[in-house]
């Protein structure tokens, strides 16, 4: 029985995960669980589960999951808070499976503690590689930590691969082993189809929309501006052992085949399946064994098309820029999503608009690009001073945006 830790189990991946090890009780046990600020929904979780230990981001938070434990009779759960407790729980001895479903750069370091201590690590939180890629990947090899990708994308190709690669991810050399070209697939979002001309409108809502995938706010907006598919690109790289030029971005808008892999010979495997996290997720959970995920097989007569399409760089400036940030090295990766979570952020509160969120990435990775970041303190100081920078970019966007606000008021 697999002993698992969730980091981030009330986010859409936290979730998801819970349904799969609802459906496998036998062989998965709970052991610990974290949250940002969700009380009620972690209680609940709490009442089902039977974590020994769960951790929240802040002391208050602690106070009311207290509680509302002792409320409920559950006063043998271990309450803790803040990063230092999540790098705990990653790499207690009492867990061999961590989930690293935190979204954004928050998740870098229990998920780095979690791969230092060699545990089996499903890979939720695409950031970790984004911000630190080299130093993440060389301390999986040093540790003999076992990573699997969860992102449906990158699950799909690890699934594609053959079965001697599969094991060796980030190490091998998959264009020395038949492979020529990593297909990267991408719904376009909710404005594939919407004029260039009307994105700097789209509300927080309109992007949160995703026609085919039901995600949290921060990656939907992601999805939204393409830049999710950009941090996956960069993912890829260091996750598959590739460059930039092997990796090929595609707009699949059915998002029923979720990556593929183009062999030498002319040869395209395929993954495909039901747009739901919890195949990837049921895949990782059980590998190399395959279990039930509770999502219903490909109905192939349902389908009516498979469109295929170039991804359109005017349209998704974000791409462009995340393929270029991979191409120019750490530094302007870990400014790029730096950057586009304080953006992204300021435009769910309505603070600037979508096009602006293009803006201030691209305003902060040429600012820091030639930084240099050789270990994981470099790294986090380099965060830190991207997201003060993009923040007083930001007030500048408030301002424009209120300025434009009273023209039309008093007009």
């Amino acid at each position: 029985m697999h002993q698992l830790c969730i980091l981030g189990s009330t986010g859409s991946i936290g979730k998801s995960t819970l349904e799969v090890v609802r459906l496998h009780c036998d062989k998965f046990n709970v052991v610990s669980l974290s949250a940002n600020s969700s009380v009620e929904l972690l209680v609940e979780q709490c009442k089902e589960f039977m974590p020994k230990t769960v951790v929240l981001a802040s002391i208050e938070h602690v106070q009311k999951m207290q509680q509302r434990l002792h409320d409920e009779g559950l006063n043998g759960i271990d309450v803790k808070s803040g990063e230092h407790s999540l790098v705990e729980v990653a790499q207690s001895s009492d867990v061999d499976t961590v989930m690293a479903a935190i979204v954004g750069a928050s998740g870098l370091m229990p998920t780095l503690a979690a791969v230092k201590a060699g545990k089996r690590v499903l890979l939720a939180n695409k950031e970790a590689l984004v911000t630190s890629g080299a130093i993440f990947m060389s301390a999986v090899k040093e540790s003999g930590a076992v990573l699997l990708p969860i992102d449906s994308e990158h699950n799909a190709i690890f699934q594609c691969l053959p079965e001697k690669q599969q094991s060796k991810v980030g190490e091998c050399d998959l264009l020395e082993n038949g492979i020529s070209k990593i297909l990267l697939t991408g719904s376009g979002g909710p404005f594939r189809t919407l004029p260039n001309s009307e994105l700097d409108q789209v509300t927080p809502d309109q992007a949160c929309a995703h026609p085919n995938w039901d995600m949290g706010r921060k990656i939907s907006v992601d999805s939204a501006t393409m830049m999710n598919k950009g941090l996956e690109f960069i993912e890829a790289k260091w996750l598959f052992n590739v460059e930039a030029d092997d990796i090929q971005v595609v707009l699949h808008p059915q998002s029923t085949i979720h990556s593929m892999v183009q062999y030498k010979d002319g040869s395209v495997l395929a993954q495909m399946g039901n747009p739901d996290m919890r195949t990837p997720i049921a895949h990782a959970l059980s590998y190399p064994e395959r279990i039930d995920s509770g999502v219903a097989p490909l109905n192939f007569f349902d389908i009516t098309s498979f469109e295929f399409q170039a991804p359109d760089f005017e349209k998704y400036p974000n791409l462009k820029l995340a393929i270029e940030a991979c191409k120019a090295g750490q530094a302007a990766c870990t400014a790029l999503n730096a950057a586009n979570e304080i953006a992204v952020d300021a435009f769910l509160n309505e603070k600037i608009k979508f096009t602006d969120i293009f803006k201030i990435n691209e305003t902060s990775v040429k600012k820091f690009v030639s930084q240099h970041v050789g270990n994981i303190n470099e790294v986090i100081a380099l965060d830190k001073n991207v997201r003060n920078f993009a923040a007083t970019l930001i007030e500048k966007f408030s301002e424009n945006i209120s300025d434009s606000v009273v023209q039309k008021v008093s007009k």
